[in-house]
């Protein structure tokens, strides 16, 4: 009899950096002030149709891209909202809720700045692409949490 060998599931991404400031405001620039950091030119589904990011601040919040045409793209929906120390997102810029992966940031003090720490998992819902797709995020996160940061 041969036996079939399971894949394991591809570890999630994390990603830590440190912001100079409180956890309140490093919360607030994350959520409710996203357009002004967001990367939409290169980090979005319209790119340079993209006017501006919307994240609702709320359980079941939805994260969604306006386009200059007013229609809109769904990102993803907020799962557990925990101002201001955490915040967990379904994931599904361009794709269909179904296909969604997870992400959750945590905000931590440290001496007065904020120690942020963005887990994104779940990538086994991209089946054959899932590594290719893990590479991809795992790039484009650092370039999104530089503009969050600069």
């Amino acid at each position: 009899m041969i036996q079939q060998q399971t894949k394991r599931p591809l570890p999630p991404l994390v990603k830590t950096i440190t912001v100079p400031l409180s956890v309140e405001h490093a919360f607030r620039r994350f959520t409710e002030e996203i357009a002004t950091w967001w990367p939409l030119e290169t980090h979005s589904v319209g790119e340079k149709n993209a006017e501006t990011v919307t994240f609702e601040c709320k359980t079941s919040g939805q994260i969604f891209e306006t386009l200059k045409s007013g229609k809109t793209s769904l990102w993803g929906t907020v799962q557990e909202w925990e101002p201001p120390n955490r915040v967990v997102f379904s994931w599904h810029p361009g794709g269909e809720p179904d296909t969604a992966t997870e992400v959750e940031i945590t905000f931590s003090d440290r001496d007065g700045k904020t120690e942020v720490v963005m887990t994104h998992s779940g990538w086994e819902t991209f089946g054959e692409k899932a590594e290719e797709t893990r590479g991809r995020y795992d790039k484009g996160w650092d370039d999104v949490l530089g503009k969050y940061v600069g």
